[in-house]
């Protein structure tokens, strides 16, 4: 399996019979350079993998600065406006598994191509729409492209890539990227509907895409599990679909819903009825879409915990830093953006550096010390002030950005760590929707504790700092998780 199309199909020629020698010949320690062109291309297939991730994450965060115009020129109900987050990321994390398995049975490229267009063509559709249901459905259906390009684009690099140096560099880039765009979308979405429209936020995809789409024949090489008789499990991906979107639609509901209410208790439940169906039907199915064995790999397991409490402070604090800065210290939108973008900039050398470190003390070093330093700016954004100016803390959001792409980075290492090309396009279905689950969770918690701290009576800003804790707990926490697969490895088991 290759990243890109290969200029020859030397590897399939009759070698020659090669002359008898006294002694065998030693192996050589060093790899053979490839051509200027071969590098080229290859990192032009890297490049096209990265934007359409750059686009996916971006469209998380880009569409929030444009919530306000977007309701009122629609007309929509304002307890109803945030379904066009939800839907969103209802379709998203639901279908991730599932774009990940068809990925590895179907063809990577292909995956990648058809959410490619599928995305586009929802983003054609929302940027045109002039009803609030459409609108709607076209998120659903984006999120939907999306759930295919994720897991196929992580899933190309990883299967493009030899394990070890050259693989943590790639992915390294991977996690740098994600980690600017989430952030620039709050910078870009302000400038956008600023300086032109709320509409443009979803045209803007639509000539990136069909462009990414263009080129991706030409560029990527095409990889698929080639088992004769093999099927897509079906009821497994219907029965994970509803619990994933159920559980993310609970989770992100609840501040708005409350605890008691009888939709949420009823989607909780579905979620659950789901995936005991799922674990009853993966048990017996001959060729299930997760196979237990897969999920019981020590690093898939610890990847997806860090990655669930990565999405839940990553998610809750920008969401609670974009409302700090508009109603506390009254900034607009594109002011906002621009002082969250240090987080996204310091990300992206998180991901170089991270890539560059893994290989001299391993990975999982390397969660710990990025982990930490989350935590550690956590712990200072708890200092948030009521007034004034913000830069004494820009070093805060930095230390949380370092630590956000960080560990993102060395995850997406661990999860992909000894997998078989067969199966890392489930992984990264996998990765994701812990990552995204985490997300709906962060999004929905620390909102809703600083707006209930808030309400008692306390001082400005004291909601916002009462999340920050939660955040640093949650970074705590992923640091506590790193630390023990450390103290349960040899030294011989790092990797990268």
């Amino acid at each position: 399996m290759t990243l890109i199309k290969e200029r020859t199909q030397s590897s399939h020629r009759i070698p020659r019979p090669a002359r008898p020698s006294p002694e065998p010949p030693r192996p050589s320690k060093e790899r053979a350079r490839p051509s200027p062109e071969s590098a080229r291309l290859h990192g032009a297939a890297l490049a096209l993998i990265l934007t359409a991730a750059f686009m996916v994450v971006l469209d998380f965060s880009i569409v929030n600065v444009a919530l306000p115009s977007i309701e009122a020129e629609l007309g929509f109900p304002r307890d109803a406006v945030q379904w066009i987050i939800t839907a969103y990321a209802i379709a998203f994390g639901g279908l991730l598994i599932l774009g990940g398995r068809a990925a590895d049975l179907f063809g990577r490229r292909r995956m990648f191509i058809a959410g490619l267009l599928v995305f586009s063509a929802a983003s054609l559709a929302g940027g045109l729409a002039h009803d609030p249901v459409l609108l709607v459905a076209a998120r659903l259906v984006q999120g939907a492209g999306a759930a295919l390009v994720a897991p196929a684009a992580l899933s190309l690099i990883t299967t493009g890539f030899a394990e070890g140096p050259q693989r943590n560099r790639a992915l390294g880039l991977y996690g740098a990227t994600a980690s600017v765009g989430f952030v620039a979308g709050q910078v870009l979405g302000g400038v956008l509907v600023e300086f032109t429209s709320w509409r443009a936020v979803f045209l803007v995809n639509v000539p990136v895409g069909l462009l990414a789409v263009a080129l991706a024949p030409w560029l990527l090489g095409e990889s698929r599990r080639h088992s004769p008789g093999t099927r897509l499990d079906g009821a497994g991906a219907l029965l994970i679909t509803v619990t994933v979107a159920a559980a993310v639609f609970a989770v992100s509901q609840l501040d708005v819903l409350g605890w008691a209410s009888p939709i949420l208790l009823g989607a909780t439940a579905l979620a659950l009825v789901a995936a005991a169906g799922f674990a009853v039907v993966e048990r017996h199915h001959p060729d299930p879409l997760v196979r237990v064995d897969l999920l019981r790999r020590p690093g898939l397991r610890k990847a997806s915990m860090m990655n669930l409490l990565l999405g839940l402070w990553n998610a809750g604090e920008l969401i609670v830093l974009s409302l700090y800065f508009q109603q506390v210290l009254h900034d607009s939108p594109l002011a906002t953006g621009l002082a969250i973008a240090p987080q996204g900039i310091i990300g992206f050398t998180a991901g170089l550096f991270g890539a560059r470190l893994a290989s001299r003390v391993g990975v999982r070093r390397v969660l710990v010390l990025t982990s930490a330093v989350a935590t550690l700016g956590f712990l200072v954004l708890t200092r948030l002030p009521a007034s004034g100016g913000y830069s004494p803390l820009l070093a805060a959001v930095m230390l949380v950005g370092f630590g956000t792409a960080g560990t993102a980075f060395g995850t997406m290492v661990t999860a992909s760590h000894g997998v078989a090309d067969d199966d890392q396009g489930l992984v990264g279905g996998v990765i994701n929707t812990s990552r995204q689950i985490g997300a709906a969770i962060g999004a929905a918690l620390l909102p809703a504790i600083a707006g209930a701290v808030d309400r008692g009576g306390h001082t400005l800003a004291s909601g916002d700092r009462a999340a920050m804790l939660t955040g640093a707990v949650a970074a705590a926490l992923a640091c506590a998780v790193a630390l023990r697969g450390m103290a349960r490895s040899s030294p011989r088991a790092r990797h990268g």
